[in-house]
């Protein structure tokens, strides 16, 4: 396994993306700005309209496991180029037969909300510790309480459409609380809308979810799983099913916590988004690589896991958990163990 887990996000638009040996240089108006050997990298994600590659890069990444990443420069996948599926056969199939089976679904499935609800509650217990007040205590102790029963129910759901329930319930109570864990009177914030966002918290939600989604993706073809087969989303065509199902437990951890503290310590201000004709908000070019850098720095802190017991990068939590999983797929794992934040 990877140690040190890196992402190159190309940001420049015209950019072009290259091979140099064993390296993928990025040059813009015939001028190389970076270069970086592909053996450093877990991951290249371009972000823009006019960003482009050479074909030897894009064969060298397939070869080397580098998942290379196009976005729109708001984050939202558009294509990935990807080498021949990795992995044993025999552990994807086990993936397609769990899938099939709405039983074994919600076996797993159960974990994941369950963690993700967790997960939710200690970030609203960390926004008491650390920015008390007594009527802010009151409510998200209150709310606390609510996900706590949220998350103990869902072990006594046998189906996929009572654990979407409550996992939705979880995320409104959850929700109609952020805008108290946001500290910086100069945000605001009504609710999570999603397409598109109409305002700076959520254009930085959706933003990271979909840098997160990619990482969560990524994992999943190392471990050698189907990212498109997932337990508790179902089959789409262009969903990564699996990867959305991965990164549910870890939303809390790696996204929302970093966009509360981006606002709170005035890291991004309402003046860096712009608000477009349709009402839709997006993150000025300046913004977006500064969340980007805030992101790669978040992936690097440490904490200790909770089922393994090692110390580890948050960075590396996405693909722990897609081996932990394929774990118990092939049975060496009686449950599946979802990463509960501590």
């Amino acid at each position: 396994m990877k140690k040190h887990l890196n992402t190159l996000f190309v940001t420049l638009e015209g950019a072009w993306l290259g091979k140099d040996g064993e390296a993928v240089i990025v040059r813009h108006e015939h001028e190389t700005k970076i270069r970086v050997p592909l053996h450093n990298l877990d991951g290249i994600v371009a972000l823009g309209w006019d960003i482009s590659c050479s074909a030897p890069l894009m064969a060298a990444c397939a070869e080397k496991g580098v998942t290379l990443s196009f976005c729109t420069p708001y984050g939202k996948f558009q294509a990935a180029v990807r080498g021949f599926t990795s992995g044993n056969v025999l552990l994807r199939r086990e993936q397609y037969r769990r899938a099939d089976d709405e039983a074994a679904s919600v076996g797993i499935a159960r974990h994941m909300i369950a963690a993700k609800i967790a997960n939710q509650r200690t970030v609203l217990q960390r926004a008491i510790r650390d920015h008390g007040g007594e009527e802010r205590t009151k409510l998200l102790t209150a709310t606390c309480i609510e996900l706590a029963y949220n998350a103990q129910v869902t072990s006594r759901s046998d189906d996929l459409d009572t654990l979407r329930g409550i996992e939705g319930d979880a995320a409104k109570r959850y929700f109609e609380v952020f805008p108290h864990l946001i500290t910086n009177a100069a945000f605001t914030f009504d609710g999570r809308v999603k397409r598109p966002p109409t305002d700076p918290v959520n254009a930085l939600l959706s933003f990271l979810y979909a840098m997160l989604a990619h990482d969560c993706r990524s994992a999943c073809e190392t471990v050698g799983l189907d990212p498109q087969v997932g337990f508790l989303h179902r089959d789409r065509p262009g969903r990564a099913s699996l990867a959305l199902d991965l990164m549910e437990e870890l939303r809390p951890v790696l996204a929302d916590r970093l966009v509360l503290s981006l606002i709170n310590r005035q890291q991004v201000k309402p003046g860096d988004f712009i608000t477009k004709e349709n009402g839709a908000v997006e993150m000025k070019d300046s913004t977006r690589k500064t969340v980007l850098v805030a992101y790669q720095e978040r992936k690097q802190q440490e904490l200790e896991h909770p089922f393994l017991g090692e110390r580890v990068t948050l960075g590396l939590i996405c693909h722990l958990q897609a081996r932990l999983l394929a774990r118990h797929l092939r049975g060496d794992l009686d449950a599946y163990p979802a990463f509960i934040w501590k």
